[in-house]
Formats: structure tokens, C-alpha cells, sequence
């Protein structure tokens, strides 16, 4: 293959990605979910200025320009029914995860929700107690520990493993021992009683999931969607955004 069609290729494949993750916006912005709507409108455009500057077709700069400018104005426009929306306290956004579903990763659901804000993470959720819940709750943390650069303390609030408390006391140990190397201290707080799952970030956002952080199938080790999570199918969810 030629450099020059290579290079077409990749165009076109930006090109797509960038008409998809708009129709996505789209979608979120005719369902009334604003905050998916812009975190996917932001992304669209920032692609799309991406094939502006990498192309020569000056008829395709001016295409995509007055595209990416209807976008942006729109994406102006909901940054202000959100800013309505939360200082009225009347902001609520549902997610369906719905059975089998795939890309719901942690990072495609909450990024949108993270800034450099935010210094306390609240989670509650019974059931972190085995293995693969360790590993959810750990997947979570790198998340949060990305995008959140002022944090500060991470509090769990979790079940007792009655039948395995010193490994599940060993793995809680072995994540807070890794949060030190970025001045992070992580709290655990048994609850017998517990039963709500929700996520407190103080920057404002509260995030009930159903499911709390274990909504996704088992996948067998070596097998696809094993480290990457938008390639996990999911159990069937709901996920309620509120602003406080």
C-alpha cells in the first residue's frame, strides 16, 4: 500500500470515528441525557479538528469546519442547560445498561464526572469482597486516580467476607499500599447492614448503580474483554446521575 493511501485510510478511519461518536451525542441530546451529550459532542469535535488539520482537501476543511461549529454551538448551548439544571438542583440523568450490553466501561460511564477538583471519593457498595470485585474496585481507583489529580482520600464502605476476611483484608491492603505513591490514603469501612451502591464525589456529582461497581459477566482469563472493559458484556443495570 502506498503512503499516500495509507494515509487516506487513517483519514477516513478518524473521519468515522468522529461521525460516530456525534451520532452518539446526537442520541444523548434528543434523550435529554445532556451530560453524555456534550462529554460525546467535546469528543467528536476534538476529533474532527483532527482531520482538519491533517488534511489537504480544502473542500473537506470547510465541510468539516461548519460542521465542527454546529457542534461546538450546540455543545455551548448544553453546558448551560446543565449549569440550569444544577443550580436549581434539578439534575437527574438515567443510564440502562441493558443485558449482554457491551461498552460500559468504567471510564465511559463517570469520566465526564471527573476533574481536578475533586480530593474525596465516597464509594458504597456491600459487595467488594471477593477477588473479582477487588480487581473492579481497583479498576475504579485507577480511574478516578487519572482524572482527578488533587485527590486526596478514597472511603469504602463494604460487606465483611466472613468466609475469606484476611485474603479480602490483604487485597484492601496491597491497593492502599499502592494509592501511597500518589499521596492518596485509602479508608475501609465494614457495614453488615449496608445495601445502597453509590459513588460521592465532591465536586457535587452523586452515581447510584444498580449493580454498584459488579455489573459486569465473567470473562475467562486470556479471553477478550478480559483487561479491556467496553469489550465486557454486562448484566442488566440502571445507572441515576444526580447533582447536589
Amino acid at each position: 500500500m502506498s503512503a499516500k493511501k495509507y494515509e487516506n485510510n487513517v483519514l477516513d478511519g478518524m473521519e468515522q470515528a468522529a461521525i460516530t461518536m456525534i451520532s452518539r451525542a446526537i442520541q444523548f441530546d434528543n434523550d435529554g441525557k445532556y451530560s453524555s451529550a456534550l462529554s460525546s459532542y467535546q469528543e467528536g469535535i476534538h476529533v474532527f479538528l483532527d482531520v482538519i488539520r491533517s488534511t489537504n482537501d480544502k473542500r473537506k476543511q470547510e465541510l468539516l469546519r461548519q460542521k465542527a461549529s454546529e457542534y461546538i454551538t450546540r455543545a455551548e448551548k448544553i453546558k448551560d442547560i446543565l449549569q440550569r439544571q444544577k443550580d436549581s438542583g434539578n439534575y437527574h440523568e438515567q443510564i440502562q445498561i441493558p443485558n449482554d450490553g457491551v461498552g460500559f466501561s468504567y471510564e465511559f460511564l463517570f469520566k465526564k464526572y471527573l476533574d481536578k477538583t475533586i480530593k474525596t471519593v465516597e464509594i458504597e457498595d456491600p459487595y467488594i469482597r471477593n477477588v473479582h470485585q477487588a480487581y473492579n474496585f481497583l479498576s475504579f481507583c485507577e480511574l478516578i486516580v487519572r482524572y482527578c489529580p488533587q485527590l486526596k482520600k478514597i472511603i469504602l464502605t463494604t460487606g465483611t467476607n466472613h468466609q475469606d476476611h484476611v485474603n479480602q483484608m490483604s487485597r484492601f491492603s496491597s491497593i492502599r499500599n499502592s494509592l501511597v505513591s500518589y499521596n492518596i490514603d485509602l479508608e475501609i469501612i465494614f457495614s453488615d447492614t449496608l445495601h445502597d451502591r453509590e459513588i460521592r464525589l465532591d465536586n457535587g456529582w452523586i452515581l447510584k448503580i444498580g449493580r454498584g461497581l459488579d455489573y459486569f459477566k465473567p470473562v475467562n482469563k486470556f479471553s477478550i474483554g478480559f483487561t479491556d472493559q467496553n469489550l465486557r458484556s454486562c448484566h442488566e443495570t440502571t445507572v441515576d446521575i444526580y447533582f447536589k
